[in-house]
């Protein structure tokens, strides 16, 4: 299993991979640890996700390093994702045991209420593009609540995904509480139907979600699945379009484009879309690529090569089909996964860049005729997980996002997770929540009890 560094190209190490024997002794010693966890008080879990959220800031230069080496993020957003992944351990730190305090339900009982207890094992199948966060949003709860975790992350980030383990052990985690599977791909479905595994959620692909859901379903195991993502950034008549092209510009390449919930889809309406296309095209067109190492750089590189070749195929079928280029377009010379922050113009439904999902700094604008047209074309898509819609008037704002389906809906700002608020999708974006109450709840049998 190798770790290439994208904006190189270079082997930084090979890692060895497990094997069936060590995964069988994984899956039991997670069992037998489970246990003992479920029984363990809220405060003692909350001491070991401090202590973890603890060792992330105090090594936060080193796992930073190692999330851009592997795969390519800019260094001040690998640093932001450490903070955030402490973060979200601190929040359910001190917020799990009100979030699955029992809740009393009146009835023909003398006592009768609902309690929350852990499920067992939870495996998680888990990306590239966020290394950390999209494990932490999981794994935090998840220990919170009782059960253990065991992580099979992408086959390109082995090193986030062993740092990740030693920060639980060098935190004082017992064995068996976040284990690291390093497998491909081929070993999980065995995995996910053996008997020790509770449930499983995935974050990723559609046909990876697809495969790990049919396996889950055919042994009855609950799922949860956090998919692609087209998001619609929706700019109305009466919106400040130089203040919604501002925040766009970051929006769409943060993390060099490779973000479920990175606007990607955006729909104006006529009266403002001339003035809001030339801002957004000025302001990516300003953006620096290059060695994520680099602070001077707003964007590294792609994961992989063929994330670029896929990339640029989306754009040059737009193209082909009426779409304008106005600025980008072109893989960058050179060495490293590099491709341009790109803006196409004139996007109509069937283009690639409006029907499927643009994993890369590229923004395609889309004309409505007015606010009608434009839920309309937000709305026209298979996936939904955000969308962002910019009003002068917040009080139809509010009204309006109603109308879009998606997980979230953020009325004059970008979408974002915050261990807050809940986060997930609908149609082929997946199902189920993570974070807030909503997401420790996702793992925990929901048990009622009826006492006379």
């Amino acid at each position: 299993m190798k770790a290439v560094n994208p904006a190189t190209e270079e082997v930084i190490r090979d890692y060895p991979e497990h094997d069936a024997t060590q995964i069988e002794r994984s899956l039991a010693r997670a069992e037998r640890t489970f246990h003992d966890w479920r029984r363990t008080p809220f405060v003692q879990r909350a001491e070991l996700l401090k202590r973890v959220a603890e060792h992330l800031r105090r090594n936060l230069n080193r796992h930073a390093h190692t999330m851009t080496e592997e795969m390519g993020k800019a260094i001040a957003e690998s640093e932001a994702e450490v903070e955030k992944c402490a973060w979200v351990c601190e929040h359910y730190a001190e917020n799990a045991e009100r979030y699955l305090a029992p809740e009393t339900i009146e009835s023909d009982a003398g006592h009768s209420f609902i309690r929350y207890d852990p499920l067992g094992p939870v495996l998680a199948v888990m990306p590239w593009n966020f290394p950390y966060w999209q494990v932490f949003r999981f794994a935090a709860p998840t220990i919170m609540a009782g059960n253990v975790a065991l992580l099979k992350h992408a086959s390109n980030v082995p090193g986030c995904a062993l740092a990740i383990e030693a920060a639980f052990r060098d935190a004082g985690a017992p064995e068996g509480i976040f284990t690291t599977l390093l497998i491909p791909s081929e070993p999980v479905n065995e995995i996910v139907r053996n008997p020790i595994i509770r449930a499983v959620t995935l974050t990723g692909s559609e046909p990876a979600g697809a495969a790990v859901a049919s396996q889950a379903g055919a042994v009855i195991k609950k799922t949860l699945l956090e998919l692609g993502g087209s998001d619609p950034f929706v700019v109305l008549a009466d919106a400040d379009a130089d203040a919604a092209a501002q925040a766009a510009a970051p929006a769409r390449p943060i993390n060099a484009g490779q973000s479920c919930i990175a606007a990607k889809r955006f729909i104006v309406e006529d009266a403002v879309a001339d003035r809001f296309e030339r801002a957004l095209t000025d302001r990516m067109a300003q953006l620096k690529v290059g060695d994520p190492l680099d602070r001077a750089n707003q964007l590294g590189p792609l994961a992989r090569g063929d994330l670029v070749d896929e990339l640029h195929d989306q754009v040059q079928r737009s193209i082909q089909t009426g779409a304008k280029l106005l600025t980008g377009g072109q893989p960058v010379e050179g060495k490293g996964y590099f491709y341009p922050p790109t803006v196409l113009g004139a996007v109509e439904p069937g283009m690639a860049a409006f029907d499927e999902e643009t994993f890369g700094p590229v923004a395609a604008v889309i004309r409505a005729r007015d606010t009608d047209h434009a839920l309309e074309l937000a709305n026209r898509s298979d996936f939904g997980l955000g969308a962002s819609l910019w009003t002068a008037d917040t009080a139809r704002g509010k009204e309006l996002a109603a109308e879009i389906e998606s997980g979230a809906v953020f009325v004059n700002g970008i979408v974002k997770s915050d261990p807050r608020l809940p986060f997930g999708g609908i149609k082929r974006s997946g199902y189920g929540r993570e974070l807030s109450a909503l997401g420790i709840r996702e793992f925990v049998n929901i048990k009622t009890v009826w006492v006379k």
